[in-house]
């Protein structure tokens, strides 16, 4: 939905009277440079906002490839500590079975 002036009417030079002569070729200049200057400032509000959106956007963009950075990041970390405690016990479980000498047999149960 269009905000500020892009919604606001034009505002037009008043009407001359009936009797009076047609506006001179510098009212004429004059109205058009003032209708000129009202589409600059207009234009120029307009890429202001355009550039505010944008802004917004790209940082709503990072923030949420940020958070699914992070997210990622603890799956993985989570991830680590499961196999650490895993092969932490395969180790208790191995050198139980050896007897505490866990130097004989190697940890992914290939043979030397």
């Amino acid at each position: 939905m269009p905000r500020g002036p892009a919604t606001t009417k034009v505002r037009r030079l008043p009407r001359m009277p009936k009797d009076s002569q047609p506006p001179t070729a510098l009212q004429n200049v004059l109205w058009r440079l003032d209708r000129l200057e009202r589409q600059v400032r207009t234009l120029s509000e307009l890429v202001r906002d355009h550039a505010e959106d944008a802004d917004r956007l790209v940082r709503i963009v990072a923030e949420d490839r940020d958070v699914l950075r992070r997210e990622l990041l603890r799956e993985h970390q989570a991830k680590l500590r499961v196999r650490k405690r895993e092969r932490a016990s395969r180790f208790q479980s191995r050198a139980d079975q050896l007897g505490g000498n866990v130097n004989h047999q190697p940890l992914n149960g290939l043979k030397k």
